[in-house]
């Protein structure tokens, strides 16, 4: 179900405003009291307590930004994490938060203009790609990688629809929010055959262990998605066959409502385990990595493509002495064979090497 900003924004924000009255008043009482006062200092971690942190991986989880196939990418953390992003970050350049926010329909309606038509007479893949988390752009990248993968690798151009929270794309993207995921949804099922053609929905952002996912472009207020909201809104088109992937921590909590005929469920995580390559030093997850840039590139198989991928994981989490995350797939009754259709007449292309966003 749909919930507002999350609670450990909300603990954190009340935290720091009682930190600061306790200052403002500390220095009333300093400066009118007739007889001088010591005040000892706060300890530096009171004002953190009441928040959870995320879970931070080894010092040793770092490597280079661009990794060969046997080494994991650049992490600092792990994909748990709860990134803030600063009011200052909001781009000088850009619309104030109120202009995007009211833009958003018919920012996400040009969207679905500019998408290119079916192919008939076959199966098509159509995408959506949600970044959910503005603070780091390792999530505009992936979202933004999947729309590369689908017009050169997948032989799907003008297939995908980019949803992404980035103060650098906030006049060229739609927002990744709620409403705008149920309106894209919207839009593809009338360019789409529900009945023939496959959507993919690759979701990537942080993840709680109570399976919520961070959606977030501060100080724009955003419903956070959790696995009854996501099903719900797929439930609400009939989009009969799909696939689903997950890239956040704890993302295997979401298997159990996605699940179901005709869907392909991926993600990244158990449901009580986290998953790596987030953060500022970071161009792309682990997941994203195996998956996406080396999976994808190596076959257009999914199934196989996530084999690959949750090998390739298993061996850097190894070197890395990270506790294994363990990357789900659950294959609904008919997809398999229905994705196998698409490949025998889907014009594959050549790999394309992963790059960041510009």
């Amino acid at each position: 179900m749909r919930s507002l900003l999350d609670p450990r924004r909300r603990t954190a924000i009340y935290a720091l405003v009682s930190f600061a009255t306790g200052v403002l008043l500390t220095v009333g009482l300093l400066r009118y009291r007739p007889e001088p006062v010591t005040a000892g200092p706060e300890p530096a971690a009171a004002a953190a307590a009441s928040s959870p942190g995320p879970a931070v991986a080894p010092a040793n989880a770092s490597s280079a930004a661009a990794p060969a196939a046997d080494s994991p990418p650049s992490t600092s953390a792990s994909d748990g994490g709860d990134a803030e992003l600063d009011a200052s970050a909001w781009p000088d350049t850009a619309p104030t938060p109120e202009q995007v926010f009211s833009a958003q329909p018919d920012a996400v309606r040009k969207a679905i203009d500019k998408l290119a038509p079916r192919m008939k007479g076959k199966p098509n893949v159509y995408a959506i790609a949600f970044g959910g988390d503005g603070s780091e752009d390792v999530f505009r990248n992936e979202v933004e990688y999947v729309d590369v993968l689908m017009s050169s690798r997948l032989g799907s151009p003008g297939h995908t629809l980019v949803l992404e929270n980035n103060p650098a794309s906030l006049s060229t993207r739609p927002l990744a929010s709620w409403t705008n995921l149920e309106a894209a949804l919207d839009g593809l099922a009338k360019m789409m055959d529900p009945r023939e053609d496959i959507l993919l929905l690759y979701v990537a952002t942080h993840g709680g262990n109570d399976h919520s996912l961070l959606v977030d472009m501060d100080p724009i207020p955003l419903d956070q998605l959790d696995p009854e909201g996501l099903a719900e809104i797929l439930g609400k088109h009939a989009f009969r066959w799909k696939v689903v992937v997950v890239n956040a921590c704890y993302s295997g909590g979401f298997v159990p409502k996605l699940r179901g005929t005709g869907t392909l469920v991926l993600t990244s995580a158990r449901s009580d385990r986290t998953s790596f390559g987030c953060g500022a030093d970071s161009d792309i997850t682990y997941f994203g990595r195996a998956w996406l840039a080396d999976g994808l590139n190596a076959t257009p198989d999914f199934i196989e493509a996530f084999g690959k991928a949750r090998t390739e994981i298993a061996a850097w989490e190894a070197k890395e002495s990270l506790e294994a995350s363990e990357p789900q797939i659950d294959v609904g009754t008919g997809i398999e064979d229905k994705l196998a259709a698409w490949r025998k007449t889907a014009k594959i292309g050549p790999a394309v090497p992963f790059k960041a966003a510009r």
